[in-house]
């Protein structure tokens, strides 16, 4: 009696398993952060599996800066990725890519049940990698001697960001006032390789000289803005050296073209 109770309770909890499997939809993903590199290809993956006799419709969806649109709709390709992408299977691989392509992907795969419209989602994260531009850069022509000045370097396109390092006479400055030969002259300066500001509380006549900026992200070959001189004089005015400091502003920037992602 106790067997035929066993019995009937595995052949309902098989019927159970049965029943689910025939209305249940499954969707994964192989990589759900991919990266590219600007004008090569990437595979937005999409797997799913369905129970028995459902015909699943799948559609891609791309999400960026809060705005949703179509990618893949009623079986077509549409919007940015027509032309060059093509479905393989539930997934998509998008040739030569752009920055513009940075943005979350969601694969939905959808079903009518006898229960109601079944859904099921994967959301794929592509990040797309572009080389610095050559920066733009602010070094005063000259300045004098005992007074504050900034230098800056810019760029805007690449993606990560790019990190700056800043030379002097073809020769790199250490991110670090004081160490090395800088200690001995007795340089004070500020170099901040993320903004790419490079301060001199006070300069000397010994920091005249060519300087230029390299931008650097880790895509491509480091660039590098025009080398431009700086001459420093003694200053022979009355006035208090920290009475005046040489800020370059956003205007002075020449920007290259840029894109935000």
């Amino acid at each position: 009696m106790a067997s035929r109770r066993l019995l009937s309770l595995l052949l309902g909890v098989l019927g159970a398993l049965c029943d689910r499997e025939a209305y249940g939809i499954a969707v994964k993903t192989d990589n759900q952060h991919v990266t590219a590199k600007e004008f090569q290809e990437a595979m937005l993956s999409c797997k799913y599996s369905t129970g028995k006799g459902i015909i699943p419709r799948v559609e891609w969806k791309k999400l960026r800066n809060g705005d949703v649109s179509f990618v893949y709709y009623r079986d077509n390709l549409v919007g940015d990725l027509k032309g060059r992408a093509e479905m393989i299977d539930s997934s998509i691989r998008i040739r030569n890519v752009t920055r513009k392509d940075s943005a979350s992907y969601r694969c939905e795969v959808s079903a009518p049940t006898e229960r109601g419209q079944n859904v099921a989602e994967a959301t794929v994260t592509l990040t797309v990698l572009v080389a610095s531009a050559a920066p733009s850069c602010i070094v005063p022509s000259s300045a004098m001697s005992g007074t504050v000045v900034e230098m800056r370097c810019k760029e805007n396109e690449g993606s990560p960001a790019s990190e700056y390092k800043w030379y002097r006479n073809g020769v790199v400055l250490v991110e670090n006032a004081g160490m090395g030969s800088d200690k001995k002259r007795n340089i004070s300066y500020t170099m901040n390789k993320k903004t790419g500001t490079l301060l001199f509380n006070r300069v000397s006549k010994d920091d005249t000289g060519e300087y230029y900026c390299e931008a650097s992200n880790g895509i491509g070959l480091p660039q590098k803005c025009s080398a431009k001189r700086m001459q420093v004089e003694e200053n022979s005015s009355q006035k208090k050296s920290s009475d005046y400091k040489y800020t370059p502003s956003e205007k002075d920037f020449r920007h290259t073209k840029s894109f935000v992602i």
